[in-house]
């Protein structure tokens, strides 16, 4: 007598329903990766790598009112006040009323926000390599542009 052979399981690239096939699935995961491999990295700077996108906005737009950063970096501002105190304790940045209205706050680095921003921003830059090192030029390129348009389509 024969055994009955077990079917093969069928692989996340079978199924078409698969989370593991879902665009924002494979987003999520490349996110999850990279956060995690510049983040240990760098426990020297304590949380300063977790919120480096929001640090080199402020960077980019000193004196930004707290709802167009919190715009800026999609996140709730509720959640913003939470991490803007955490990085006000940190001395990586300060708020202050705006020199244009002052009904709003404006938020600007501090001399060790900016030194921290350039140092992590070398650091991003090599993850980035490192993280795009079997792609062509080319394909880095596309891959920002495709980025891009995925951004912008969520953003609207």
């Amino acid at each position: 007598m024969t055994q009955p052979q077990a079917e093969a399981m069928p692989s996340p690239e079978d199924d078409a329903d698969s989370a593991q096939n879902m665009l924002g699935y494979k987003l999520r995961m490349a996110q999850i990766l990279a956060f995690r491999a510049f983040e240990a990295k760098l426990t020297r700077y304590g949380r300063a790598p977790r919120y480096l996108g929001l640090l080199a906005t402020i960077r980019a737009d000193p004196g930004l009112s707290q709802n167009r950063l919190a715009d800026a970096v999609a996140l709730r501002r509720s959640s913003l006040v939470n991490i803007l105190d955490q990085l006000e304790a940190d001395n990586l940045l300060i708020r202050k009323p705006s020199p244009t209205d002052r009904r709003r706050n404006g938020v600007w680095l501090t001399e060790k926000g900016q030194q921290t921003v350039t140092a992590l921003l070398k650091e991003a830059a090599l993850e980035d390599a490192r993280m795009t090192k079997d792609l062509t030029n080319d394909e880095i390129k596309a891959l920002h542009t495709i980025l891009a348009r995925v951004i912008h389509n969520l953003q609207v």
